[in-house]
């Protein structure tokens, strides 16, 4: 079984415990919190993922980091998966679990890429044109590439949205390459 399909089934298991315990938005904050630490940490993320590091010391590890700032509920998730041999999947789980909690909040995200960094102004005219176009709430992250040389890409899951100068300039250049421009 590929590991997305194990993390997939775990999520939805600690999407279903959590609502169950009432904890599903504290839950969510511990998976953010989670992925967080293991990003900024990638020795952690090493140690839960080494098979030949016992289990005792991987959940000693787990405790000592994190059962002071996450609910019991994400602990006792963290302890089964770890004696069940998961730790391999443990950040693939919290990154499903966040991607099913915003399915089942309405949440959207939406990356905006620009050659310049966009103005306060500019950025709450992207996001309401967003929201009227897809509904539910909308979390705009913004990026900066230069090469794109005016304009910006705009993705929303798997549509893309791109009146950056550069691509025109690749469209022109293949439309004088193919004779189209007269």
């Amino acid at each position: 079984m590929s590991e997305l399909t194990v993390a997939s089934r775990y999520a939805k298991s600690l999407i279903d415990l959590s609502e169950e315990q009432n904890a599903l938005e504290a839950v969510n904050g511990d998976m953010v919190f989670f992925l967080k630490t293991l990003k900024a940490n990638t020795q952690l993320n090493a140690v839960l993922s080494n098979p030949i590091i016992s289990h005792s010391k991987k959940l000693g590890v787990l405790t000592d980091v994190f059962a002071s700032k996450v609910s019991a509920v994400s602990i006792a998730f963290f302890k089964i998966m770890i004696n069940k041999g998961r730790g391999l999947v443990l950040y693939a789980t919290a990154q499903e679990f966040i991607n099913l909690y915003n399915a089942k909040k309405h949440i959207t995200k939406a990356t905006v890429t620009s050659a310049t960094p966009l103005s306060e102004a500019n950025k709450a005219v992207l996001l309401a044109d967003v929201k009227a176009a897809i509904g539910g709430e909308i979390i705009l992250d913004t990026k900066i590439d230069p090469s794109l040389i005016g304009g910006f890409v705009l993705t929303v899951g798997d549509r893309q949205i791109d009146t950056s100068i550069a691509s025109n300039l690749k469209k022109l250049k293949k439309d004088f390459a193919q004779g189209i421009v007269k």
